[in-house]
């Protein structure tokens, strides 16, 4: 078996459209990014890598080329899952906590597990994702930022 860890912080600005987990999120503010800015994504993204002994985000998708720019996270995702797949491992688990105030994700988790589960190509029971609240404290807390952490466990096939 092998574990990843995965983090990453966005800024939230007003009139950008919010993505998580690749699922489009009603909201007033989205994520700034060189990408789509998906948090959660980049966070599985790092955890994957991580896990497979691959380095992280930055040297496959680095913020400097234009090639990525706006681009969609699931790509970085399907990018890590075939060099987990290259050394035989499989997504046994994915745990993530998505730190935010605003907006509340619990009518959204079940979509966005689902398509997480379906970019990994696992079940959806093996995916799980929790927002949690900074207590109005930092700027996550302010409203100016979102943040994730992921753990992926990858099993040999």
């Amino acid at each position: 078996m092998r574990i990843g860890i995965g983090f990453d912080i966005h800024r939230l600005v007003e009139g950008k459209s919010l993505t998580l987990g690749g699922v489009k999120i009603p909201s007033t503010k989205g994520l700034l990014g060189h990408s789509d800015g998906d948090v959660l994504l980049h966070a599985l993204c790092d955890a994957l890598l991580g896990a497979v002994g691959a380095g992280d985000i930055g040297a496959y998708f680095p913020d400097t080329d234009p090639k990525w720019k706006g681009a969609s996270s699931q790509l970085f995702i399907e990018k890590a899952a075939e060099l987990a797949s290259r050394k035989s491992l499989r997504v046994e688990n994915v745990d993530a906590v998505i730190l935010t105030e605003e907006p509340k994700l619990a009518p959204h988790r079940n979509a966005i597990q689902r398509s997480i589960s379906q970019m990994l190509h696992v079940k959806d029971d093996r995916i799980n994702v929790k927002a949690k609240t900074m207590e109005k404290l930092g700027p996550i807390g302010e409203g100016e930022a979102m943040a994730c952490y992921v753990v992926v466990l990858l099993e040999k096939e």
